[in-house]
């Protein structure tokens, strides 16, 4: 039998529009809810992700970060 998904932790979190919308439209693409969409996506962080690439957006995202908070 498989294990049941057990949702443990609950948090607030602060999102763009831009980043729900993709959480959602990924959440329903797969068949889940978003907290699910979340777990999965962290617990599978390095398999589903492109170092290289997560790097390059991450400098691009944090150089938009202060105008983005006006």
């Amino acid at each position: 039998m498989p294990k049941r998904l057990r949702l443990t932790r609950r948090f607030n979190v602060a999102m763009t529009e831009d980043g729900f919308r993709r959480l959602r439209a990924f959440a329903a693409e797969a068949g889940l809810d978003e907290g699910e969409a979340l777990s999965f996506l962290f617990e599978h962080f390095d398999s589903v992700m492109d170092e290289d690439k997560l790097t390059h957006r991450l400098r691009l995202f944090n150089a938009e970060l202060d105008a983005r908070k006006r």
